[in-house]
């Protein structure tokens, strides 16, 4: 078993079954993985852009835009928050949403907002040592980026990532190493990370 959305999925559900949150809310992640994971045995909200519908009774659908202003109501909603593998596409046009070079940051800018003082925030995403958008498809962030990124809203309590084999690897260090700086080595990985709010 290997890939990225074999080990994050599994490995979010997983952690979001052993932290048991009051709350948990999702944007953009997989339905017929992630999602199906963690509804099996509670119940999750999911935001998308697009139309979703579910007939089960533990997943609740909403449809917003993450690059847009949010609802008031979605404002600190939750105590634990997950997007894997879906941050990368916001702003390319893949999925209905407008075409914007800074959608990522708009994206990410949104879910922190949406996110409890000192809630969990599971996030995974394409690394690689050369970042860069891959035209009609995604972005690859370089571990370097993200790290700056997380720095001033976020504590790293943790960090997986998925090499370009397709497995799951657990560093013990991640700021400041020299593994981090190159991207573990990875051309297309994925970055798994669990993150605190400040």
């Amino acid at each position: 078993m290997s890939g990225h959305y074999f080990h994050q999925d599994l490995l979010v559900a997983q952690q979001i079954f052993i932290n048991q949150p009051q709350r948990h809310v999702d944007i953009g992640s997989r339905t017929d993985g992630f999602v199906a994971h963690v509804a099996s045995f509670r119940p999750i909200d999911v935001i998308d852009i697009r139309p979703l519908q579910s007939n089960s009774t533990n997943i609740n659908f909403l449809q917003a835009d993450f690059m847009q202003e949010l609802p008031q109501e979605l404002i600190e909603s939750t105590d634990s928050l997950s997007c894997l593998h879906a941050l990368e596409h916001f702003g390319l046009g893949r999925y209905g949403d407008s075409v914007d070079s800074n959608g990522h940051l708009k994206g990410y800018f949104n879910l922190k907002k949406i996110l409890k003082k000192g809630g969990r925030f599971y996030f995974s995403t394409p690394i690689g040592s050369l970042q860069r958008i891959v035209f009609n498809a995604h972005r690859v962030f370089s571990v370097n980026y993200l790290i700056q990124l997380f720095h001033e809203d976020f504590i790293i309590e943790d960090f997986y990532f998925v090499d370009d084999k397709g497995n799951l690897n657990h560093p013990q260090k991640i700021v400041g190493s020299n593994e981090a700086a190159n991207s573990f080595n990875c051309h297309y990985g994925c970055g798994i990370f669990i993150l605190i709010k400040k």
